[in-house]
């Protein structure tokens, strides 16, 4: 009998794609045929290599540390990848979660297993009682962080593979 551990099994494709690059304009707009209230806006971004990206913010859009986006800020914006999206360009795509980049200050958003990696296996968390453990609400989490879709805010981490780290700050999407 053949057994298969975890660390054999194909790296899996992470649900979320990201794009990180300057916001050059910010307009409120609508969604289907509501009007725009200033509810939803429409975020235009321009990544390192000088290309145009639309994202939609909506009101559940996650934004780290409930920072206020404004054009010229440098950011990193993730959405679904497996969701239905329209085939433009430039691409447009609906934020799912933002993060506005720092000095010093890595950030990952991903599925975490029971052992604490994510679904590409490229990072994996050491948590101890350090770690500021929150919801996208900012109340305390209350249970294992394990199994859930996580943004993870960490500073350095090892050359291994998987990366090791012990992050500052783990934000659970409860699902």
């Amino acid at each position: 009998m053949d057994f298969v551990f975890e660390q054999n099994r194909p790296l899996k494709r992470n649900r979320f794609g990201s794009v990180t690059g300057t916001i050059v304009d910010m307009v409120p707009t609508r969604i289907g045929s509501r009007r725009a209230n200033g509810c939803v806006i429409f975020v235009t971004l321009e990544d390192m290599d000088g290309n145009t990206v639309n994202f939609t913010l909506t009101p559940s859009t996650y934004v780290l540390d409930f920072d206020t986006l404004s054009v010229g800020m440098t950011c990193t914006f993730w959405y679904a990848a497996d969701a239905p999206m329209p085939l433009i360009y430039p691409p447009q795509y609906n934020a799912v979660a933002v993060a506005r980049e720092k000095s010093g200050r890595n950030v990952d958003l991903g599925f975490y297993n029971t052992s604490m990696v994510n679904e590409s296996r490229t990072l994996e968390l050491h948590i101890d009682a350090s770690v500021d453990i929150r919801t996208t609400n900012n109340q305390y989490f209350q249970g294992s962080p394990a199994n859930h879709t996580l943004m993870v805010v960490y500073g350095s981490s090892t050359r291994s593979i998987p990366a090791q780290t012990t992050p500052s700050k783990i934000v659970v999407f409860c699902d």
